[in-house]
């Protein structure tokens, strides 16, 4: 595929459709699966995602479901000032990680196992899926749509940003988490942050949608 020029910046490839389709039912994907993984073991994780799966102790509610019911009011936010097409993507990707949650917990059974393993992997695999969401036009809604908003408004980074909320979520988690627990969820929210910390940095990625292409023009 031919590349285009961008204004202030090197030559870009642009996604296709198919591309952006296929990444964004893979975030859903390894979202659904992490916040699957540390509901098994009993953890929480900074964010949305935290939330969800600290009211999910309390409610018999997937904390897919939950996930898109706290994202609701962050939807305002997104179409103001993301956008109508970053919001669009954002809701389906909402409505995406509650079905697919859905999925897992009628089909899929998880052992509680070992709580390291679980938000070593639980939480990279959040941080992984938040990436490709956000490579492709699309937030988890919520805190990450706060993050991507001032990274690109104020140039605050991402993941700093998300380290900080986090910090506030596992604070309240805290409350009802026993320490060991508490302290694993603290890596799974640290795992989760590392990976949009280091790789979602403006300039590092170039591959852009048609559509936003189009909109530069």
């Amino acid at each position: 595929m031919p590349k285009q020029p961008v204004a202030n910046g090197p030559a870009t490839t642009s996604h296709t459709s198919f591309e952006d389709a296929y990444a964004l039912c893979i975030g859903c994907i390894l979202i659904a699966v992490g916040l699957a993984m540390l509901r098994a073991a009993h953890l929480v994780t900074g964010g949305t995602a935290g939330l969800a799966l600290l009211i999910s102790r309390f409610v018999s509610v997937s904390p897919g479901v939950l996930f898109a019911i706290l994202n609701l009011p962050f939807f305002i936010l997104a179409a103001r000032v993301m956008g109508s097409w970053f919001t669009a993507r954002t809701i389906l990707v909402s409505l995406g990680i509650a079905g697919m949650s859905v999925v897992i917990d009628a089909t899929t059974r998880i052992a509680s196992g070992n709580p390291a393993v679980a938000a070593v992997a639980g939480g990279t695999l959040l941080g992984m899926g938040t990436l490709a969401l956000a490579r492709h036009g699309a937030g988890v809604g919520g805190v990450g749509v706060v993050t991507l908003w001032l990274q690109n408004a104020r140039g605050w980074n991402a993941g700093r940003t998300q380290i900080a909320i986090d910090a506030l979520v596992l604070a309240a988690a805290g409350i009802y988490l026993r320490p060991d627990r508490l302290l694993w969820s603290a890596v799974s929210a640290l795992m989760m942050a590392s990976v949009v910390y280091l790789w979602h940095r403006p300039g590092r990625y170039t591959g852009v949608s048609p559509t936003r292409r189009r909109a530069r023009r």
